[in-house]
């Protein structure tokens, strides 16, 4: 006799098979047919439903690698990547956590510019984390004056750092600005006006370019950063002590030590005026 737990696994394990997968045999042995529906008709029903609410969530997280790869292949890319990488939490938010690892080990299905696409794919997904991550307790200027060589601070978890080839913060941003004017989320790359934004970025030559994901209230900003700014929040974010940090700040630049000095105290005022540094999780 089989067990409500095995039952239970079977079913699931049917539900999120492969979209296109047979799961005939599954409902049969377990699912009676009615006078309207197949025991296979029953099943598909959530089979379906599974997949749709999926690719939904999937396509909401990556419009800009949906408006990099063109719809048809971003579709093939998101059925290939689900099957392989299903989902393993209790929320959607983690869905496509490992999409940017999966995409390198098959780049077959960015065949045309792989870096592009791995740009927007880490660029999206650090927007997700800027949206939601936590949040700790700020350092404002007063703070940093209190600041010695040993004293550890930390950058927020909300905030990514990211070293890209392409500009690809600027495509999404106009991709947001875009469908906010439309009313539209990922349909919007279906505008001729939208596709003649895409194709343009798609044809840039490569760019590089340091940023910054972060969150303010209930929003995610990308800011460019110089090079040694990027390379000190680096340091700063391996929450040691802070004299550790300005040091690998000091040996990587090239600037001369007081063009740096006089920058270094413009960052830290910015970033004071951001919320974007505090005290490491162990410290508070």
């Amino acid at each position: 006799m089989t067990s409500l737990l095995e039952l239970q696994r079977s079913i699931a394990g049917a539900v999120m098979s492969p979209f296109h997968a047979s799961i005939g045999a599954e409902a049969k042995r377990f699912i009676k047919p009615n006078d309207r529906l197949t025991s296979t008709e029953r099943l598909a029903i959530y089979h379906r439903q599974y997949w749709y609410r999926i690719l939904d969530s999937f396509n909401e997280d990556f419009p800009g690698l949906c408006a990099v790869l063109g719809e048809r292949a971003f579709e093939r890319l998101a059925n290939a990547y689900i099957a392989d990488c299903p989902s393993q939490s209790f929320t959607l938010r983690n869905l496509g956590s490992r999409l940017a690892p999966w995409l390198i080990e098959h780049p077959q299905f960015a065949p045309r510019n792989l870096a592009l696409a791995l740009d927007m794919v880490r660029l999206e997904w650090a927007h997700i984390e800027a949206f939601d991550n936590a949040e700790r307790k700020a350092l404002g200027p007063e703070d940093l004056l209190e600041l010695g060589p040993e004293l550890a601070i930390a950058l927020q978890p909300h905030i990514g750092l990211l070293e890209l080839q392409y500009p690809v913060d600027e495509l999404r941003v106009k991709m947001n600005a875009h469908s906010d004017e439309h009313g539209r989320a990922s349909n919007a790359v279906a505008q001729p006006a939208h596709r003649q934004t895409v194709r343009r970025y798609a044809r840039l030559k490569p760019q590089k370019l340091f940023l910054a994901v972060h969150r303010v209230e209930f929003t995610v900003y990308y800011r460019r950063l110089e090079s040694d700014e990027f390379r000190l929040l680096q340091a700063i974010a391996q929450a040691g002590p802070i004299a550790a940090a300005l040091d690998s700040a000091w040996l990587e630049s090239s600037l001369e030590p007081e063009l740096l000095q006089q920058k270094v105290q413009s960052w830290f005022a910015n970033w004071a005026e951001l919320g974007w540094l505090c005290r490491p999780a162990q410290a508070e």
